[in-house]
């Protein structure tokens, strides 16, 4: 189905989905998928999950919406939760609907908190697609697109402690950085790299900005990949995991950080609905077994994968020697939903309630599908 009307920036897959349950998704021909992709890693919970949908329903008929400049319950009792789980010394919180509000968020509070204008970000890095959280993207070809992007933003190479010193210095306001590269491929960060980059931004008075927007709330098979690292940020991005599916995000950052009052904000922004989910998505995924039962999963995920398999908890992905793309329509066909990262690089996101039984299946068929390599159909008569 092609839709005439929408200005397509995703490039479509030719699949309309329109039910969803539990790790379960169906077309509009009744084709059955299992969801390896859940929203780009947003849909922890899976779809149409029991808790979500009671909170929503009620909240919905209580109050749905309340501006930024007024207290509501269910915000109040997540900014003290997100507080009380974040790594220790982060303080506050701002709350607004996205990975990139998020991000967009960090860089202007490090510029207005540092007064400098500096940013450094790595290669390979993926922040979202606004102006500010774009310039901190690597992407040369989008930056030539809409040229000129936002100035003094420099990169660095991933996973390299060589360079680190010249890079960070004291005319940078802060240094942004994901512990797993997601979009980037399914990188996670060395911990030499990680501890260098800490104190060389600690010497400098720099900010260390940590995006966890596909890593937060269990994606790791930890809260959030700073544990696996024993790393306190100045400031935590989160934002995907957060609302399970529903519009959410937030920064949660150490005391001594300020916006002016008036230089920031979101309409929607820690709306009572989006507060609401987030408050039932914390309840689950903080019960005993959980996150231990995700890193378990993930780890048996990739022992069913052959070839070069990266990841983290159920963050997995395998490195093709071709072009990954054209096996997501065998992977569909197959019943399995998937997703790209990069053009050599299959990623695998599925909801965090998976069972082991569903990742075995998706195995198999990831098993099957490459077994035989995608060939270019032949424009031969023969």
């Amino acid at each position: 189905m092609t839709n005439p009307y929408e200005l397509d920036v995703y490039g479509k897959r030719g699949i309309t989905l329109v039910r969803g349950q539990a790790t379960h998704l169906w077309d509009d021909q009744g084709n059955e998928y299992l969801d390896c992709m859940s929203s780009h890693g947003a849909a922890i919970l899976g779809h149409a999950h029991p808790a979500i949908v009671d909170v929503l329903t009620c909240q919905a008929a209580q109050l749905a919406s309340a501006p930024g400049s007024f207290h509501h319950p269910e915000k109040t009792r997540l900014m003290e939760r997100l507080v009380g789980l974040a790594p220790l010394g982060l303080a506050r919180v701002f709350l607004c609907n996205s990975g990139t509000e998020s991000i967009e968020a960090a860089l202007k509070l490090a510029r207005a908190s540092t007064g400098r204008s500096r940013i450094v970000a790595a290669k390979r890095g993926f922040h979202g697609r606004s102006f500010g959280a774009m310039s901190a993207t690597f992407g040369p070809k989008q930056h030539a697109l809409f040229a000129p992007v936002v100035p003094d933003v420099d990169f660095i190479a991933y996973n390299k402690t060589e360079g680190l010193e010249d890079a960070l210095d004291d005319r940078v306001a802060a240094l942004v950085l994901e512990l797993v590269q997601g979009e980037g491929g399914v990188h996670p960060a060395e911990a030499e790299f990680i501890d260098q980059a800490a104190q060389l931004c600690r010497r400098h008075g720099i900010l260390l900005v940590i995006d966890e927007v596909q890593t937060g709330f269990g994606r790791t098979g930890r809260l959030f990949a700073c544990e696996h690292y024993g790393l306190t940020p100045d400031i935590l991005c989160v934002a995907k995991g957060l609302g399970a599916g529903f519009p959410m995000g937030a920064i949660i950052v150490r005391d001594g950080l300020e916006f002016p009052p008036g230089s920031h904000g979101s309409t929607f922004g820690g709306n009572p609905l989006a507060c609401a989910v987030a408050n039932t998505v914390l309840d689950i995924v903080t019960a005993g077994g959980f996150l231990e039962d995700v890193e378990a999963k993930g780890e048996y995920f990739r022992s069913l994968l052959d070839g070069e398999v990266r990841g983290i908890g159920l963050m997995v992905a395998i490195e093709l020697g071709e072009r990954a793309r054209p096996y997501l329509d065998r992977f569909a066909n197959a019943g399995v939903l998937a997703l790209t990262a990069g053009k050599k690089v299959l990623r695998f996101l599925p909801p965090l309630i998976m069972t082991r039984d569903e990742i075995a299946q998706v195995g198999e068929v990831v098993r099957e599908v490459l077994k035989e390599p995608v060939v270019a159909r032949s424009t031969s008569a023969c």
